[in-house]
């Protein structure tokens, strides 16, 4: 029987109410298809960083480095601020285990009702492919005169030509395997450096992907095509800022954030990868055992094909699907009343 070697990390909020449910359901695959899940626990979050001054240990990725995937609850919490905990635990993560690809996948189920009127189950299926180690957020810059009247602060973006072709390559790849098409997110008429060069390798690249046809929208006209055709995309390729909102905005699209998952892929499987749920943390419902765990378990599904086993991805969407449309059960987001524990008793049940 294979085993992976799963690195737990709950955080903050309902990332410690949420993960126990994925849990369940990744243990339930496991005995019907034959492998077996070993976790080790983390307690690395904003309390770790008030009781103790860091959000993980100064050998943190060290500990991590013979997992076979991460899996990630959610980062933040009010007391803390959020540069300080994401560059304190989750972008160290992404960086130093080089998951240039952030994968977000979008889909309208029947069941939920999205506020996009044209956004219909069955129509709306995409994948936004956002880069995740570099673009804008890049850690070059600064701030000088610091409370004076002249105080500034410099912030640069950069783009590589490497880290742009990976993930350029890995969005035509995925388009080739899907419907064949790609969408590629630009600004190229008001950021003058790095949007062209965006585009203009965007453009070498498709040469070798032939079978794909794409084409390029600038930021704020695919933003509100989002809203109005979500279901003329397939695959969406952005830099890191422009692919964090697109996708946030997308998966309110398709009707609730609390389903969203999350994979952050080192696709050379030099280094674990990291799955994780959109939501963030939501301290104004955590505690009280009503948080959605779909997102969680989604992100679950993503980690299990990740690791090779993609009929038991398959079983836990096809799982999500009857759920959402053949009951009611929805937990608060959603419009219904169940808890936490009910929705993952009820999805275990359709397993």
């Amino acid at each position: 029987m294979t085993n992976h070697r799963i690195a737990l990390i709950p955080g903050d909020g309902i990332g410690t109410e949420v993960l126990p449910p994925a849990q369940q359901v990744l243990d339930v695959l496991g005995r019907r298809h034959g492998f077996s899940l070993s976790y080790t626990s983390y307690d690395w979050s904003c309390e770790r960083y008030v009781r103790e001054g860091s959000m993980m240990p100064a050998d943190g990725l060290d500990q991590l480095r013979d997992k076979d995937a991460i899996l990630l609850g959610a980062v933040g919490y009010p007391g803390v601020p959020d540069h300080v905990s994401l560059w304190g635990l989750l972008i160290p993560i992404r960086r130093g285990f080089r998951q240039y690809v952030n994968l977000r996948p979008i889909r309208v189920f029947e069941g939920i009702d999205s506020p996009v009127r044209g956004a219909r189950p069955d129509e709306v299926d995409f994948v936004v492919v956002r880069e995740n180690v570099e673009g804008e957020y890049g850690e070059v810059g600064g701030r000088l005169n610091s409370g004076f009247p002249d105080e500034i602060a410099v912030q640069e973006a950069v783009f590589t030509r490497a880290g742009v072709t990976r993930v350029v390559d890995y969005a035509f790849r995925l388009a080739s395997e899907r419907g064949g098409r790609l969408t590629s997110a630009t600004k190229s008429n008001g950021i003058v450096h790095t949007m062209p060069f965006w585009d203009q390798l965007v453009t070498e690249r498709s040469a070798s992907f032939p079978q794909v046809e794409w084409d390029q929208e600038h930021i704020d006209a695919l933003a509100a095509k989002f809203v109005l055709e979500p279901a003329r995309f397939d695959v969406v390729v952005a830099s890191n800022l422009f692919g964090d909102i697109l996708s946030d905005l997308a998966a309110a699209v398709a009707g609730s954030i609390g389903i969203a998952p999350s994979a952050n892929l080192n696709p050379e499987r030099d280094f674990p990868s990291m799955f994780e749920p959109v939501h963030g943390s939501a301290p104004d419902i955590a505690g009280q055992g009503i948080a959605n765990p779909l997102g969680a378990i989604w992100s679950a599904a993503m980690m299990l094909d990740h690791l090779g086993h993609p009929d038991a991805a398959r079983d836990i969407t096809d799982a999500i699907v009857s759920v959402l449309a053949k009951t009611d059960v929805r937990t608060r987001d959603l419009g219904g009343t169940a808890t936490t524990a009910e929705f993952t008793d009820e999805l275990i049940e359709h397993l």
